[in-house]
């Protein structure tokens, strides 16, 4: 709902307005438009937790949102598009607190060497978004248990794991909240560009068929996981008879293609998954109802599939 609202916005966004949208998640991790969500995200960690999964239509990497993380979206027209002022606004805020903000790399705002804040950027044809997070009180044991970080990106940053390279604007100012954060955002975008604010109430917004409607599409499968992204996933495991490796090509959430190799004195068992799992979802519960024909591969997809997925 929040990101539909956020499209919403950006859609109907008037040429001499600028609206900042502020927003929660409770235990969501939002990936970005081009990601693919099982190289990014722990699926069975987050979901075990009651978790959700979210895509956003902006780029750049997933990030980690709950109620200690307060989100902001500027929604302006592109005549008025500006990312340096609208970074300024946030920053000013932040060093309202007594925290040195700055702006780091293509789209972070760090503090005594910490990322707080990740931003991202989207322009349509006539209106433009720049979000982000603000991390205040996050979980950081969570967040980096739910995000697959790559190596390859921990070591650019010179940190070797997620919790090392994020820090919580409550580790600097404890007292600080979401609601005294809203405050001084308001206060900062009247002075940053020294205009009158006004709070909108966006309740019929949110009840009206518009957004409904794109948050349903927000969170279907074909949203989620069906977007063309085309990735390999290569698997082995070892049983009491015998190992097996399996290699899927997955296409808009769906496996293409499989190829599995096995020394089971079963010589039936490769030619049986590889033709059972084409054309299947990759989804742990679809997978298994797809192996469910034949006893022998239910029971190898019971504990095989806890390890793959």
């Amino acid at each position: 709902m929040n990101l539909a609202l956020e499209q919403w916005l950006t859609e109907k966004v008037q040429r001499d307005e600028l609206l900042l949208y502020l927003w929660q998640n409770e235990r969501t991790v939002v990936i970005g438009r081009n990601q693919n969500a099982w190289k990014e995200v722990d699926l069975e960690a987050l979901t075990g937790d009651g978790g959700k999964l979210a895509r956003r239509f902006s780029g750049g990497g997933a990030v980690y949102h709950d109620l200690g993380n307060l989100n902001f979206s500027f929604c302006v027209h592109r005549d008025n598009y500006d990312v340096e002022r609208q970074l300024e606004v946030i920053a000013e805020a932040v060093r309202s607190f007594g925290i040195p903000a700055e702006r780091t790399g293509r789209n972070d705002l760090e503090a005594y060497g910490k990322k707080f804040s990740g931003n991202a950027f989207l322009k349509t044809e006539q209106g433009c978004c720049h979000h982000g997070t603000l991390m205040l009180r996050v979980d950081e044991e969570r967040l980096s248990r739910y995000l697959t970080v790559s190596k390859a990106k921990l070591a650019s940053k010179g940190v070797d794991s997620v919790r090392a390279r994020v820090g919580n604007l409550t580790d600097w100012c404890p007292d600080l909240t979401a609601e005294r954060l809203s405050v001084a955002l308001r206060g900062a975008m009247a002075r940053v560009y020294d205009l009158p604010i006004e709070v909108l109430d966006l309740t019929e917004a949110l009840q009206s068929e518009e957004v409904l409607a794109k948050a349903a599409y927000l969170q279907s499968w074909d949203w989620l996981y069906g977007r063309k992204i085309p990735c390999t996933f290569e698997q082995e495991q070892r049983f009491s008879w015998g190992s097996v490796q399996i290699e899927l090509q997955i296409d808009r959430g769906v496996i293409q293609a499989v190829r599995c190799y096995s020394d089971a004195l079963d010589t039936t068992l490769v030619h049986r998954v590889e033709e059972a799992l084409v054309g299947c979802r990759f989804d742990k519960e679809a997978l298994k109802e797809r192996l469910a024909w034949n006893a022998d591969l239910a029971c190898w997809a019971e504990s095989y599939l806890k390890e793959l997925l």
